[in-house]
Protein backbone atom coordinates (compact mmCIF):
# COMPACT_ATOMS: atom_id res chain seq x y z
CA UNK A 1 0.00 0.00 0.00
CA UNK A 2 3.15 1.96 0.47
CA UNK A 3 3.59 2.34 -2.61
CA UNK A 4 0.34 2.50 -3.89
CA UNK A 5 0.07 5.50 -1.77
CA UNK A 6 3.15 7.30 -3.08
CA UNK A 7 2.49 6.93 -6.59
CA UNK A 8 -0.89 8.64 -5.68
CA UNK A 9 0.87 11.37 -4.04
CA UNK A 10 2.92 11.78 -6.98
CA UNK A 11 -0.38 12.32 -9.15
CA UNK A 12 -1.68 15.07 -6.74
CA UNK A 13 1.42 16.88 -6.70
CA UNK A 14 2.13 16.49 -10.52
CA UNK A 15 -1.45 17.99 -11.05
CA UNK A 16 -1.00 20.74 -8.95
CA UNK A 17 1.50 22.15 -10.91
CA UNK A 18 0.56 21.01 -14.77
CA UNK A 19 2.55 23.39 -16.26
CA UNK A 20 5.65 22.49 -14.89
CA UNK A 21 5.03 18.52 -15.10
CA UNK A 22 4.34 19.47 -18.69
CA UNK A 23 7.85 21.20 -19.30
CA UNK A 24 9.91 18.93 -17.39
CA UNK A 25 7.89 15.65 -19.99
CA UNK A 26 8.19 17.56 -23.42
CA UNK A 27 12.20 16.68 -23.81
CA UNK A 28 10.96 13.08 -23.42
CA UNK A 29 7.72 13.94 -25.34
CA UNK A 30 9.95 15.29 -28.21
CA UNK A 31 12.67 12.01 -27.94
CA UNK A 32 10.88 9.07 -27.68
CA UNK A 33 8.47 10.95 -31.05
CA UNK A 34 11.80 11.23 -32.82
CA UNK A 35 12.83 7.45 -32.23
CA UNK A 36 9.54 6.09 -32.80
CA UNK A 37 9.11 7.68 -36.20
CA UNK A 38 12.85 7.11 -37.19
CA UNK A 39 12.27 3.43 -36.81
CA UNK A 40 8.96 3.65 -38.30
CA UNK A 41 9.19 5.45 -41.06
CA UNK A 42 12.50 3.91 -41.57
CA UNK A 43 10.98 0.16 -41.32
CA UNK A 44 8.19 1.90 -44.35
CA UNK A 45 11.13 3.03 -46.35
CA UNK A 46 12.62 -0.42 -46.43
CA UNK A 47 9.77 -2.04 -47.43
CA UNK A 48 9.03 0.23 -50.19
CA UNK A 49 12.26 -0.51 -51.48
CA UNK A 50 12.11 -4.21 -51.10
CA UNK A 51 8.06 -4.28 -52.42
CA UNK A 52 9.74 -2.51 -55.72
CA UNK A 53 11.99 -5.26 -56.04
CA UNK A 54 9.91 -7.75 -55.51
CA UNK A 55 7.44 -6.67 -57.96
CA UNK A 56 10.19 -7.02 -60.27
CA UNK A 57 10.09 -10.77 -59.49
CA UNK A 58 12.26 -12.50 -57.35
CA UNK A 59 13.67 -15.28 -59.82
CA UNK A 60 15.70 -12.36 -61.80
CA UNK A 61 19.31 -12.56 -62.69
CA UNK A 62 20.33 -8.97 -63.75
CA UNK A 63 24.04 -8.51 -65.49
CA UNK A 64 25.50 -4.68 -65.40
CA UNK A 65 28.39 -3.54 -67.74
CA UNK A 66 31.38 -3.03 -65.58
CA UNK A 67 32.99 -4.66 -62.42
CA UNK A 68 31.93 -4.91 -58.81
CA UNK A 69 32.62 -5.88 -55.79
CA UNK A 70 30.54 -8.76 -54.44
CA UNK A 71 29.19 -6.31 -51.89
CA UNK A 72 29.30 -3.11 -53.94
CA UNK A 73 27.26 -1.81 -57.07
CA UNK A 74 29.20 -1.70 -60.24
CA UNK A 75 30.25 1.84 -61.57
CA UNK A 76 27.24 1.41 -64.39
CA UNK A 77 24.70 2.54 -61.29
CA UNK A 78 26.96 5.65 -60.99
CA UNK A 79 25.51 7.05 -64.36
CA UNK A 80 28.78 5.70 -66.21
CA UNK A 81 28.40 4.77 -69.41
CA UNK A 82 30.17 1.31 -70.13
CA UNK A 83 30.22 -0.50 -73.35
CA UNK A 84 31.28 -4.28 -72.53
CA UNK A 85 27.93 -5.77 -72.89
CA UNK A 86 26.28 -6.25 -76.62
CA UNK A 87 22.96 -7.83 -77.97
CA UNK A 88 24.85 -10.58 -78.92
CA UNK A 89 25.61 -11.48 -75.23
CA UNK A 90 22.35 -11.52 -74.47
CA UNK A 91 21.31 -13.68 -77.29
CA UNK A 92 24.17 -16.28 -76.24
CA UNK A 93 22.60 -16.14 -73.21
CA UNK A 94 19.58 -16.99 -73.86
CA UNK A 95 20.79 -20.11 -76.32
CA UNK A 96 23.17 -21.60 -74.18
CA UNK A 97 22.53 -21.17 -70.15
CA UNK A 98 20.41 -23.89 -68.77
CA UNK A 99 16.87 -22.73 -67.26
CA UNK A 100 16.78 -19.75 -68.42
CA UNK A 101 12.57 -18.78 -69.74
CA UNK A 102 12.84 -15.58 -70.28
CA UNK A 103 15.47 -12.89 -71.49
CA UNK A 104 15.60 -9.15 -72.60
CA UNK A 105 18.33 -6.27 -73.16
CA UNK A 106 17.59 -2.98 -72.48
CA UNK A 107 18.58 0.27 -73.60
CA UNK A 108 17.29 3.10 -72.68
CA UNK A 109 16.53 7.09 -73.51
CA UNK A 110 14.39 10.15 -72.66
CA UNK A 111 12.57 11.92 -74.99
CA UNK A 112 9.00 13.32 -76.42
CA UNK A 113 7.02 11.64 -77.64
CA UNK A 114 4.38 13.69 -79.75
CA UNK A 115 1.22 12.91 -81.76
CA UNK A 116 -0.46 15.39 -84.07
CA UNK A 117 -0.40 18.72 -81.64
CA UNK A 118 -0.19 16.61 -78.39
CA UNK A 119 3.08 15.92 -76.73
CA UNK A 120 4.18 14.25 -73.82
CA UNK A 121 7.66 13.64 -72.16
CA UNK A 122 8.29 9.54 -71.67
CA UNK A 123 11.56 6.91 -71.11
CA UNK A 124 11.88 4.71 -74.04
CA UNK A 125 13.16 1.05 -73.55
CA UNK A 126 15.11 -0.87 -76.70
CA UNK A 127 14.37 -4.68 -75.69
CA UNK A 128 13.78 -7.83 -76.81
CA UNK A 129 10.65 -9.42 -77.91
CA UNK A 130 10.08 -11.42 -74.59
CA UNK A 131 10.21 -8.69 -72.30
CA UNK A 132 6.71 -9.35 -71.51
CA UNK A 133 7.84 -12.94 -70.26
CA UNK A 134 10.57 -11.11 -68.37
CA UNK A 135 8.75 -8.21 -67.01
CA UNK A 136 5.64 -10.49 -65.76
CA UNK A 137 3.47 -8.15 -67.79
CA UNK A 138 0.99 -7.87 -70.87
CA UNK A 139 -0.35 -5.70 -73.36
CA UNK A 140 -4.12 -4.47 -73.26
CA UNK A 141 -5.00 -3.97 -76.32
CA UNK A 142 -2.75 -4.67 -80.14
CA UNK A 143 0.19 -6.79 -79.89
CA UNK A 144 3.81 -6.70 -79.08
CA UNK A 145 6.43 -6.74 -81.53
CA UNK A 146 8.15 -9.66 -83.01
CA UNK A 147 11.47 -12.02 -82.82
CA UNK A 148 11.92 -10.64 -86.56
CA UNK A 149 11.10 -6.94 -85.47
CA UNK A 150 13.26 -6.83 -82.93
CA UNK A 151 16.33 -7.76 -84.85
CA UNK A 152 15.34 -5.79 -87.75
CA UNK A 153 15.26 -2.03 -87.29
CA UNK A 154 11.46 -1.83 -87.48
CA UNK A 155 9.93 1.19 -86.56
CA UNK A 156 6.83 0.10 -84.36
CA UNK A 157 5.94 0.95 -80.97
CA UNK A 158 4.03 -0.10 -77.58
CA UNK A 159 3.26 2.40 -75.54
CA UNK A 160 2.41 2.66 -71.83
CA UNK A 161 -1.09 3.08 -70.68
CA UNK A 162 -0.73 7.00 -69.45
CA UNK A 163 0.84 8.18 -72.77
CA UNK A 164 -2.03 6.55 -74.51
CA UNK A 165 -4.16 8.53 -72.35
CA UNK A 166 -1.78 11.88 -72.77
CA UNK A 167 -1.40 11.20 -76.41
CA UNK A 168 -4.14 9.90 -77.76
CA UNK A 169 -6.75 11.62 -75.59
CA UNK A 170 -8.24 8.16 -74.91
CA UNK A 171 -8.81 7.01 -78.53
CA UNK A 172 -7.39 4.13 -80.16
CA UNK A 173 -3.67 4.40 -80.81
CA UNK A 174 -3.17 1.27 -82.89
CA UNK A 175 -1.71 1.82 -86.68
CA UNK A 176 -1.07 5.48 -85.46
CA UNK A 177 2.20 7.52 -85.96
CA UNK A 178 4.38 8.83 -83.09
CA UNK A 179 7.10 10.77 -83.15
CA UNK A 180 10.42 10.21 -80.71
CA UNK A 181 13.81 11.98 -82.03
CA UNK A 182 12.49 12.97 -85.12
CA UNK A 183 11.71 9.29 -86.26
CA UNK A 184 8.18 8.12 -86.60
CA UNK A 185 7.10 4.66 -85.45
CA UNK A 186 3.88 3.13 -85.58
CA UNK A 187 1.79 2.16 -82.25
CA UNK A 188 0.86 -1.49 -82.54
CA UNK A 189 0.09 -2.26 -79.02
CA UNK A 190 -1.06 -0.39 -75.67
CA UNK A 191 0.61 -1.97 -72.28
CA UNK A 192 -1.77 -2.78 -69.31
CA UNK A 193 -1.77 -0.11 -66.70
CA UNK A 194 1.16 -1.26 -64.45
CA UNK A 195 1.66 1.97 -62.25
CA UNK A 196 5.33 1.82 -60.19
CA UNK A 197 7.76 -0.91 -60.39
CA UNK A 198 11.32 -1.19 -59.87
CA UNK A 199 11.37 2.51 -59.25
CA UNK A 200 10.11 3.63 -62.58
CA UNK A 201 6.64 4.42 -63.80
CA UNK A 202 5.96 1.69 -66.41
CA UNK A 203 2.89 3.68 -67.53
CA UNK A 204 5.20 6.64 -69.03
CA UNK A 205 7.15 4.40 -70.74
CA UNK A 206 7.80 3.53 -74.22
CA UNK A 207 8.98 0.51 -75.91
CA UNK A 208 10.37 -0.39 -79.23
CA UNK A 209 12.51 -3.24 -80.56
CA UNK A 210 16.18 -2.82 -79.34
CA UNK A 211 17.54 -2.64 -82.76
CA UNK A 212 15.48 0.46 -83.42
CA UNK A 213 16.90 2.14 -80.64
CA UNK A 214 20.76 1.45 -81.22
CA UNK A 215 20.67 2.20 -84.70
CA UNK A 216 17.70 4.79 -85.04
CA UNK A 217 17.59 6.94 -82.32
CA UNK A 218 20.31 6.52 -80.07
CA UNK A 219 23.45 5.22 -82.95
CA UNK A 220 25.29 3.25 -80.10
CA UNK A 221 26.59 -0.74 -80.57
CA UNK A 222 26.27 -1.68 -76.58
CA UNK A 223 23.58 -1.84 -74.28
CA UNK A 224 22.96 -1.11 -70.96
CA UNK A 225 21.83 -4.11 -69.00
CA UNK A 226 20.37 -7.16 -69.35
CA UNK A 227 17.12 -8.90 -67.40
CA UNK A 228 17.23 -12.59 -67.21
CA UNK A 229 14.60 -14.79 -65.97
CA UNK A 230 15.44 -18.22 -64.45
CA UNK A 231 13.05 -21.71 -64.24
CA UNK A 232 12.56 -22.00 -60.31
CA UNK A 233 14.71 -19.54 -57.53
CA UNK A 234 16.84 -22.80 -56.78
CA UNK A 235 18.71 -22.71 -60.29
CA UNK A 236 19.57 -19.24 -59.66
CA UNK A 237 23.11 -19.80 -58.42
CA UNK A 238 23.77 -22.41 -61.16
CA UNK A 239 21.96 -19.95 -63.87
CA UNK A 240 24.61 -17.39 -62.49
CA UNK A 241 28.03 -19.23 -62.51
CA UNK A 242 27.00 -20.40 -66.14
CA UNK A 243 26.59 -16.53 -67.52
CA UNK A 244 29.76 -15.96 -65.71
CA UNK A 245 31.01 -18.27 -67.25
CA UNK A 246 29.79 -17.69 -70.99
CA UNK A 247 30.25 -14.03 -70.64
CA UNK A 248 34.42 -14.77 -69.42
CA UNK A 249 34.44 -16.55 -72.67
CA UNK A 250 32.69 -14.30 -75.04
CA UNK A 251 34.62 -11.38 -73.93
CA UNK A 252 38.08 -13.27 -73.52
CA UNK A 253 38.54 -12.95 -69.52
CA UNK A 254 40.63 -15.37 -68.36
CA UNK A 255 40.26 -14.67 -64.43
CA UNK A 256 37.60 -13.16 -62.32
CA UNK A 257 39.98 -10.08 -61.44
CA UNK A 258 39.29 -9.30 -65.19
CA UNK A 259 35.54 -9.04 -65.09
CA UNK A 260 34.15 -6.13 -67.13
CA UNK A 261 30.40 -7.20 -66.58
CA UNK A 262 28.38 -8.11 -63.25
CA UNK A 263 25.61 -10.37 -62.28
CA UNK A 264 23.11 -9.74 -59.44
CA UNK A 265 20.36 -11.90 -58.72
CA UNK A 266 17.10 -10.07 -56.94
CA UNK A 267 17.39 -12.27 -53.48
CA UNK A 268 21.07 -11.16 -52.79
CA UNK A 269 20.16 -7.44 -53.72
CA UNK A 270 17.01 -7.51 -51.46
CA UNK A 271 19.36 -8.99 -48.50
CA UNK A 272 22.06 -6.39 -49.30
CA UNK A 273 19.53 -3.48 -49.07
CA UNK A 274 17.91 -4.89 -46.11
CA UNK A 275 20.85 -4.80 -44.27
CA UNK A 276 22.10 -1.08 -45.31
CA UNK A 277 18.61 -0.02 -44.40
CA UNK A 278 18.59 -1.71 -41.16
CA UNK A 279 22.05 -0.27 -40.05
CA UNK A 280 21.00 3.41 -41.47
CA UNK A 281 17.52 2.90 -39.22
CA UNK A 282 19.23 1.99 -36.27
CA UNK A 283 22.26 4.81 -36.95
CA UNK A 284 19.42 7.46 -36.95
CA UNK A 285 17.65 5.84 -34.14
CA UNK A 286 20.60 6.55 -31.64
CA UNK A 287 20.80 10.03 -32.90
CA UNK A 288 17.49 10.89 -32.18
CA UNK A 289 17.97 8.77 -28.86
CA UNK A 290 19.84 11.80 -27.45
CA UNK A 291 17.75 14.25 -27.41
CA UNK A 292 16.26 11.53 -24.84
CA UNK A 293 19.65 12.50 -22.66
CA UNK A 294 18.69 16.31 -23.41
CA UNK A 295 15.18 15.89 -22.07
CA UNK A 296 16.76 13.52 -18.89
CA UNK A 297 18.90 16.36 -18.26
CA UNK A 298 15.63 18.89 -18.37
CA UNK A 299 13.60 16.62 -15.95
CA UNK A 300 16.55 16.59 -13.45
CA UNK A 301 16.32 20.57 -13.60
CA UNK A 302 13.15 20.80 -12.53
CA UNK A 303 12.86 18.47 -10.15
CA UNK A 304 15.70 20.34 -8.79
CA UNK A 305 13.69 23.29 -8.81
CA UNK A 306 10.73 21.52 -7.22
CA UNK A 307 12.98 20.45 -4.26
CA UNK A 308 13.74 24.11 -3.72
CA UNK A 309 10.62 24.98 -3.43
CA UNK A 310 9.22 22.42 -1.02
CA UNK A 311 12.34 22.33 1.41
CA UNK A 312 9.66 23.13 4.20
CA UNK A 313 7.55 20.53 3.18
CA UNK A 314 10.09 18.00 3.03
CA UNK A 315 11.40 19.68 6.91
CA UNK A 316 7.68 19.05 7.61
CA UNK A 317 7.78 15.39 6.59
CA UNK A 318 10.82 14.97 7.85
CA UNK A 319 10.05 16.11 11.36
CA UNK A 320 7.15 13.97 11.73
CA UNK A 321 9.21 11.05 10.89
CA UNK A 322 9.56 10.57 7.53
CA UNK A 323 13.02 8.37 6.84
CA UNK A 324 15.41 9.82 4.05
CA UNK A 325 14.37 6.15 1.82
CA UNK A 326 10.55 7.75 2.24
CA UNK A 327 11.63 11.06 0.59
CA UNK A 328 14.12 9.64 -2.31
CA UNK A 329 11.29 7.09 -2.97
CA UNK A 330 8.73 9.92 -3.54
CA UNK A 331 10.66 12.10 -5.86
CA UNK A 332 12.00 9.06 -7.94
CA UNK A 333 8.37 8.46 -8.16
CA UNK A 334 7.57 12.13 -9.30
CA UNK A 335 10.43 11.50 -11.44
CA UNK A 336 9.14 8.28 -12.88
CA UNK A 337 5.34 8.92 -13.63
CA UNK A 338 6.30 12.33 -15.14
CA UNK A 339 8.81 10.50 -17.60
CA UNK A 340 6.22 8.06 -17.85
CA UNK A 341 3.56 9.50 -19.21
CA UNK A 342 6.05 11.76 -21.85
CA UNK A 343 7.05 8.41 -23.18
CA UNK A 344 3.07 7.37 -23.53
CA UNK A 345 2.52 10.46 -25.22
CA UNK A 346 5.26 10.15 -27.49
CA UNK A 347 4.44 6.86 -28.62
CA UNK A 348 0.83 8.09 -29.48
CA UNK A 349 2.58 11.35 -31.00
CA UNK A 350 5.12 8.93 -33.03
CA UNK A 351 2.84 6.68 -34.22
CA UNK A 352 0.21 8.96 -35.21
CA UNK A 353 3.00 10.68 -37.36
CA UNK A 354 3.79 7.86 -38.78
CA UNK A 355 0.20 6.44 -39.75
CA UNK A 356 -0.09 9.98 -41.50
CA UNK A 357 3.15 9.33 -43.63
CA UNK A 358 2.20 5.50 -44.67
CA UNK A 359 -1.47 7.06 -45.85
CA UNK A 360 0.20 10.09 -47.31
CA UNK A 361 2.51 7.38 -49.52
CA UNK A 362 0.05 5.14 -50.31
CA UNK A 363 -2.06 7.97 -51.52
CA UNK A 364 0.62 9.00 -54.11
CA UNK A 365 0.77 5.42 -55.11
CA UNK A 366 3.44 3.85 -53.70
CA UNK A 367 3.75 0.50 -51.60
CA UNK A 368 4.29 1.44 -48.65
CA UNK A 369 3.62 -0.62 -45.24
CA UNK A 370 3.14 1.29 -41.30
CA UNK A 371 5.43 -0.46 -39.27
CA UNK A 372 5.12 0.19 -35.61
CA UNK A 373 6.35 -2.73 -33.56
CA UNK A 374 5.13 -3.60 -30.39
CA UNK A 375 9.19 -4.01 -29.82
CA UNK A 376 9.31 -0.20 -29.94
CA UNK A 377 6.16 0.42 -28.33
CA UNK A 378 7.96 -1.45 -25.33
CA UNK A 379 11.19 -0.21 -26.21
CA UNK A 380 9.43 3.61 -25.43
CA UNK A 381 8.05 2.92 -21.98
CA UNK A 382 11.41 1.23 -21.04
CA UNK A 383 13.24 3.92 -21.89
CA UNK A 384 11.03 6.76 -20.84
CA UNK A 385 11.08 4.87 -17.10
CA UNK A 386 14.93 4.34 -17.07
CA UNK A 387 15.75 7.77 -17.97
CA UNK A 388 13.56 9.02 -15.08
CA UNK A 389 15.23 6.71 -12.49
CA UNK A 390 18.84 7.73 -13.92
CA UNK A 391 17.80 11.54 -13.74
CA UNK A 392 15.70 11.36 -10.71
CA UNK A 393 18.29 10.18 -8.65
CA UNK A 394 20.34 13.40 -8.30
CA UNK A 395 16.88 15.38 -6.94
CA UNK A 396 16.03 12.58 -4.50
CA UNK A 397 19.13 12.62 -2.80
CA UNK A 398 19.26 16.00 -2.31
CA UNK A 399 15.63 16.00 -1.14
CA UNK A 400 16.32 13.41 1.19
CA UNK A 401 19.62 14.86 3.01
CA UNK A 402 18.20 17.85 4.18
CA UNK A 403 18.21 18.93 7.00
CA UNK A 404 14.88 19.23 8.91
CA UNK A 405 15.70 21.95 10.94
CA UNK A 406 17.46 24.19 8.43
CA UNK A 407 14.11 23.18 5.95
CA UNK A 408 11.97 24.08 8.88
CA UNK A 409 13.58 27.59 9.02
CA UNK A 410 14.52 27.93 4.79
CA UNK A 411 12.31 30.88 4.04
Amino acid sequence: MKLIDTVKLSFSVLRANKARSFLTSLGIIIGIAAVIIIMSVGAGAQSLIVNQLNSVGTNLVAILPGAADENGPPASVFGIVLTTLKYEDAVAIKNEVANVTAISSYNTGVGTASYLSNTYDVTYYGVMSQYLLVEDTDVANGRFFTAEEEKSNARVAVIGYQVWQDLFEGNDPLGQKIKIKKESFEVIGIMKERGTAGFQNQDDIVLLPVSTVQNLILGVGHINFIRVKILGSENIDRAVDDIKFLLRDRHNIRTEKEDDFSVRNTVDAIAALKTITNALRFFLAAIAAISLIVGGVGVMNIMLAAVNDRIREIGLRKAVGAKQSNLMIQFLSESIVVTFFGGIIGIIIGGAFSTLVAIIANYLGYDWDLVVSPSSIIMGVVVALVVGLVFGIYPAQKAAKLDPISALRYE
